[in-house]
């Protein structure tokens, strides 16, 4: 089954909701860098909620970032998404190994102290950009702060990322539910009281719920209307031609050494760990084409 988001309202429009099962685009991204799982679990939370922050966007060029800066031997985490929830993202480092915590992977110890950053492209002339403290650095909770402190929506999210014992991706998703502005008491109530049951987003998945499940758990009783499902992947724009322009800015006199000692560049795309190779032909075409 592939990865999708369902988006949804509850009790009339006072609620709106987004859930997702991104078992493969984690498992991908996991792939991809080689990820320890507790740099898996910490990466996958954040692209679970990066692909259902960049559905929530309209139009069609519209790109999300996320940073999370701490200052734990993780490093950092970014991960980027567009209005089509294709979503790509990377740890800083990606090989961090931690004891568990309470018998679950650390990953508020992975992250540690920090900031949480959103930037929101959107054609304007200024991309608009949050930024907030992490509240306990693993990645939901933070994200609840973040609606609420800097774009003033109460919201509740919930993430998780669960682990076969060979360290691929046994299931992985999450949701966000906001609250509009003019949601009532008794809706409020209500929400808070299914919240309040609901244990963890792992143990949800384990049990084997869908997106539309989880949310038919997290609304019951408020009228959930699911208006449609997108599909997300695990998706990186990146090319040799793109590329390029890295290698271009390495300068001048760096790229003249390398032909001189007749050297082939490698580089990596930092978002999904493609190399690609310039030969010393390659990087003679760029210095003629006036690319440095």
């Amino acid at each position: 089954m592939k990865d999708y988001i369902v988006r949804a309202t509850a009790a009339n429009g006072q609620i709106r909701a987004f859930a997702i099962t991104g078992k493969h685009l984690v498992e991908e991204a996991r792939r991809r860098h080689q990820t320890s799982p507790v740099a898996t679990a910490a990466l996958g939370r954040l692209l679970c909620a990066g692909a259902m922050m960049g559905s929530m966007m309209k139009n069609e060029t519209d790109m999300l970032t996320v940073q999370i800066q701490g200052d734990g031997p993780l490093g950092g985490i970014t991960v980027t998404a567009d209005s089509h929830a294709n979503v790509k993202g990377y740890v800083r480092h990606p090989d961090v190994m931690l004891p568990p915590k309470n018998g679950k992977l650390d990953v508020g110890g992975a992250v540690g102290i920090g900031l949480i950053q959103v930037i929101k492209d959107m054609g304007l002339k200024e991309p608009y950009s949050g930024q907030t403290i992490l509240v306990s650095s693993e990645i939901a909770e933070d994200l609840t702060y973040y609606f609420a402190n800097s774009e003033q929506v109460p919201s509740s999210v919930g993430l998780g990322v669960l682990m076969e014992k060979n360290n691929r991706v046994s299931c992985a998703g999450g949701f966000i539910i906001q609250l509009m502005p003019f949601a009532q008491e008794a809706s409020i109530a209500q929400l808070e009281q299914n919240l309040k049951e609901v244990t963890s987003v792992t143990e949800l998945l384990e049990r084997g719920e869908t997106p539309e499940s989880m949310l038919e758990i997290l609304l019951q009783g408020l009228d959930l209307e699911i208006h449609d499902k997108v599909e997300t992947r695990f998706f990186c724009n990146c090319s040799k031609e793109r590329v390029k322009r890295a290698v271009a800015s390495i300068g001048k006199q760096d790229l003249k050494d390398l032909i001189l000692e007749g050297e082939d560049m490698e580089v990596r795309c930092h978002f999904c760990n493609q190399a690609y190779l310039y030969t010393v032909e390659e990087l003679k075409e760029i210095m003629k084409q006036g690319k440095v």
